[in-house]
């Protein structure tokens, strides 16, 4: 379905991110957890633009208790971003969906028919707490995908309790979910036990997709850090992680 990993022979060293599509961020300004404003934003979006991202997806959180967004607010806060980035001359492509928690309040969506906001046609990220794993996943993932959609779940190796039996990855695959793996969580920003489940995703063939998941300058400087593109160069390489075949009629 996505295939992402193609050999290369002769690779140069990658002296930007393995990626020109990122589909996973939370830049738009003063809706979530992510940038607080505008000015930050665009801070971001240069940033990004010049590690090699030319498409950028903004995924602000739907949380039932906490970032009840909606795509008006959603699509006002886009409207804001496009304007200014074109106004400071950055040319790059952004568009924007949402980073839905699975909790009541998306359940609640899902069974009223409410429209929800895609990556790209009938593709939505997802993501579970961090504190506990979702109850009735696999009802859940039948749900979505009952309703048309394709679920992606958002950084599956932050998830602490899948560290101790990382088969819990193939079988949210066999759920129905593609897995995306935060560019970050390979270089330890969020620990080791993270670094070494992100890594295990990877080296088993189980990624479908990267994403930066950027919320603010401190993953923007690890991201820009020479000792983090190394480490990229390291893991990437001999492979071509073609993000754009998300964007192709086979995908969906």
């Amino acid at each position: 379905m996505f295939d992402f990993f193609k050999r290369k022979d002769n690779s140069p060293a990658i002296e930007v991110l393995p990626i020109t599509t990122d589909i996973h961020s939370h830049i738009l300004p003063g809706i979530d957890d992510g940038s607080p404003d505008i000015a930050t934003s665009l801070q971001l979006v240069k940033g990004i633009y010049d590690l090699g991202i030319r498409k950028t997806v903004a995924t602000p959180h739907i949380i039932g208790d906490l970032y009840r967004n909606t795509p008006a607010i959603i699509n006002e806060a886009l409207d804001v971003l496009k304007e200014a980035c074109i106004a400071e001359g950055i040319n790059i492509e952004i568009t924007a969906a949402a980073e839905y928690m699975l909790d009541d309040y998306f359940l609640q969506l899902l069974r009223q028919s409410s429209p929800l906001l895609t990556i790209h046609k009938n593709i939505i990220l997802t993501e579970q707490s961090f504190a506990s794993p979702t109850g009735n996943l696999h009802e859940i993932a039948f749900d979505i995908m009952s309703a048309g959609y394709k679920p992606i779940m958002a950084h599956p190796e932050r998830y602490h309790f899948y560290h101790n039996n990382f088969d819990d990855f193939s079988r949210l695959k066999d759920m129905g979910f593609f897995l995306q793996v935060n560019l970050l969580s390979l270089v330890g920003y969020y620990g080791k036990p993270v670094a070494k489940a992100a890594k295990y995703i990877i080296d088993n063939g189980l990624a479908d997709l990267l994403g930066t998941d950027m919320h603010h300058q401190r993953h923007l400087d690890t991201l820009q850090n020479p000792k983090t593109l190394k480490i990229f160069n390291e893991i990437f390489s001999d492979k071509e992680f073609n993000q754009l075949s998300l964007y192709t009629d086979e995908a969906v």
